[in-house]
């Protein structure tokens, strides 16, 4: 065998180096806007549920939803649905389970590309799929049976919980009874103290492991 055909035969018989793992695309830091949910459940303040909104790929609901927390609609209201590895709504009802009036509602925008994945915050509706105007949920898992195309015309995301997401798991394992049509309301109210729009968010520092 020629020295050639030797040093090609090495080498098709050496080992392949495995090809690099290219870096994970870093995800892109919210922009907002972002709004902010004061949660409370009887004397106890769970704390802020902080929300950033994806006016680019929701429009129509982002603006929608802003128009309800700069009228104070949310003050007040109640969680009114809880379901443990599933999801939170709330956006529609007082304490009493009365329901506030409503603007009239929107068009679905569940076709935006943005999935019901963990975190992420949805408009609540009917069986018509445009049928949306104040309620909403936060998924506390990935729910992508609910996106369009997989649940139908699908539920519209429109923004995701980047502070607070452990109080939607909390607020998700409240113990729940039947009232009235509402068969999972939490036997203690969980209210949306206040919302409100924030002019600027930031991530809070992660905390330093402490040294040995």
């Amino acid at each position: 065998m020629s020295m050639l055909a030797l040093l090609l035969t090495l080498a098709q018989a050496a080992p392949q180096a495995p090809a690099p793992v290219p870096a994970a695309t870093p995800k892109p830091a919210p922009t907002g806007p972002f709004v902010s949910l004061e949660v409370t459940q009887g004397r106890l303040a769970l704390g802020t549920i902080v929300i950033a909104l994806n006016k680019e790929k929701a429009p129509i609901s982002v603006d929608n939803f802003l128009q309800y927390v700069r009228a104070g609609h949310y003050d007040g209201t109640v969680f009114h649905r809880v379901m443990p590895g599933f999801m939170v709504q709330g956006g529609g009802f007082t304490p009493e389970l009365e329901e506030r009036p409503t603007r009239p509602a929107i068009k679905n925008e569940a076709r935006n590309g943005l999935r019901n994945s963990r975190g992420t915050v949805a408009m609540a509706r009917t069986s018509d799929p445009n049928s949306a105007t104040s309620q909403f949920f936060i998924n506390v898992r990935d729910n992508h049976r609910l996106d369009f195309g997989i649940g139908g015309a699908g539920y519209a995301v429109f923004g995701e919980v980047v502070e607070g997401l452990e109080i939607a798991d909390r607020i998700s394992l409240t113990p729940t009874t039947p009232r009235g049509p509402h068969q999972n309301a939490p036997q203690t109210s969980v209210v949306i103290r206040r919302a409100h729009e924030l002019k600027t968010w930031a991530p809070k520092p992660a905390a330093e492991t402490p040294k040995p």
